[in-house]
């Protein structure tokens, strides 16, 4: 079993990698931006291009490797040519910590079908390129070698890695392994990568580039590195060819949740995803993992249920970390579908200022999953419109006609409970005490126990709020509310509803 003691060595190909798989790569300019970000996170190394590619290219990275840092690795790929080498090396002459990147395939594969080489050919030139590549940056900069299709590369491993030796006694320095088209498990993958790092040196640092084609990269990445891979190649937002590269946020994350000090900034994560997304135009999934939309989603009533009791906790029931830690501002999202539940409505409320207790939210639960059995998730709105056609206007068969205060302790109530119509006449301690006590004369049990006002902000309509508590027949404590611009009207809704909630409690 490999023992680690080494920090992680962040090297970004967001740059190379990433711009190259866009639709329209980025220009120096652009990529500037992007590169002050970089340095921002705290990466150690930036790949700023393949110099060799265009003219562009060789721009950016001349351009980059100005404004480097004096403790960021500066790198520019390049095949295994001479010419190659010769540009990579012109283009980053300026940086403090310069590096050459230089690869070749070696699985039978591709040296057999792409590169239409034999496989001493393969090594000759691999280790010609890099003793060339290491003569022309010369001893202030390093060398960094890539097997490119190293995935491919069980059933000639061996080979691979005795050359890998004679490339190391050449020069380099640093030896990648890619897997360049993901197509097995990662446990196979980092079996390889155990392999050479047990075979080189341990002065050299082991390199991992993974590419996500089954999905799999961060978990590649991330295991690679218990295996002696220090180096981790990774990108913004997991831009790359095909299905993209190893997300540099999942990785780092992974690490940090896995008790690695990670020498990263990972407040900045969040923000840079979203700036990576609208320069690239490469839109961020809904569930994209750790800085999707709806990474911090909830629709099942019982996720709902924990998330909402772990909410303040650094560790929550139904998240991998608190969003601080990337810088998040937004928290857990509930929605409500017919998966959910009454912590779904209380908190939907509650978070858009309407009073609301987790009994009257367990009532109005069924109407809201009927409603989203139809329609699918509702929004807001339909849980406010259900709010106030079932909290502050219950349907039942007790309904309000008119009122008339007869002098400062009487009043005259009328109202109709079902076909019949009472028009009633009560005295009391004041104008609810009354019109309790004239309902009580019509013959209807009402245990008033109390009631309290508040001022509520809920639109044009509704200013003010009555909350009535009842006893119900059965002892069952209830909870009945009002709205409305004038105070009075706001405490006959509230007893109106009261009668109904009771009432239909019974039916």
């Amino acid at each position: 079993m490999t023992t680690l003691i080494k920090q992680p060595f962040f090297y970004d190909i967001t740059l190379r990698d990433g711009n190259q798989s866009l639709k329209k790569p980025w220009n120096t300019a652009e990529k500037e931006i992007i590169f002050n970000y970089l340095t921002e996170l705290g990466v150690q190394g930036i790949e700023a291009g393949f110099a060799a590619a265009s003219d562009m290219d060789f721009e950016a990275c001349e351009k980059l490797a100005k404004l480097a840092p004096d403790n960021i690795v500066i790198s520019a790929l390049a095949r295994c040519v001479q010419s190659d080498i010769i540009k990579a090396a012109e283009s980053i002459k300026a940086a403090k910590k310069q590096r050459i990147h230089t690869f070749i395939a070696m699985s039978p594969f591709n040296m057999k079908y792409v590169l239409n080489k034999s496989s001493q050919e393969v090594r000759n030139q691999a280790i010609e390129a890099v003793k060339f590549a290491k003569q022309t940056i010369g001893k202030n900069g390093e060398v960094q070698f890539s097997v490119e299709h190293f995935g491919d590369c069980i059933e000639n491993i061996d080979f691979v890695i005795e050359v890998l030796k004679d490339i190391v006694n050449a020069g380099a320095t640093v030896i990648n392994l890619p897997n360049t088209v993901e197509r097995t498990r990662p446990s196979v993958f980092v079996s390889l990568v155990e392999k050479v790092y047990n075979a080189l040196p341990k002065d050299i640092i082991i390199s991992v580039h993974n590419h996500n084609d089954l999905g799999m990269a961060t978990a590649t990445t991330v295991e690679s590195y218990f295996k002696g891979a220090i180096q981790l190649e990774c990108a913004l937002n997991g831009l790359g060819e095909r299905a993209g590269n190893t997300n540099l946020y999942e990785v780092a994350v992974a690490l940090h949740n896995a008790g690695v000090d990670v020498p990263l900034n990972l407040s900045k994560i969040y923000e840079l995803a979203l700036v990576i997304a609208d320069m690239s135009n490469v839109k961020i999934y809904e569930k994209a993992p750790l800085i999707g939309p709806e990474a911090l989603a909830h629709r099942s009533g019982i996720h709902q249920d924990g998330a909402i009791k772990t909410k303040d906790m650094e560790k929550g029931a139904y998240r991998p970390i608190h969003p601080s830690l990337i810088g998040r501002k937004d928290d857990e999202k509930l929605g409500f579908t017919s998966q959910s539940g009454k912590t779904a409505i209380f908190e939907i409320l509650s978070e858009a200022g309407y009073p609301i207790t987790l009994s009257e939210a367990q009532r109005i639960a069924p109407v809201a999953k009927e409603k989203a059995e139809k329609i699918g998730e509702l929004s807001v709105k339909d849980i406010i419109d259900i709010y106030y056609n079932n909290i502050l206007n219950v349907k039942g068969a007790f309904k309000y006609i008119n009122f008339e205060k007869l002098d400062e302790k009487t009043i005259k109530l009328k109202f109709s409970y079902k076909d019949n119509i009472y028009d009633m006449e009560a005295f009391g301690n004041g104008p609810i005490d009354a019109c309790i006590n004239a309902i009580k004369k019509a013959g209807f049990d009402c245990e008033f126990v109390n009631y309290e006002q508040k001022a509520l902000n809920m639109g044009s309509d509704a200013t003010g709020m009555t909350i009535m508590y009842f006893n119900a027949p059965n002892g069952i404590a209830i909870i009945s509310r009002g709205a409305d611009e004038n105070t009075f009207s706001a405490n006959i809704k509230a007893i109106f509803n009261g009668l109904n909630i009771i009432d239909n409690m019974k039916n």
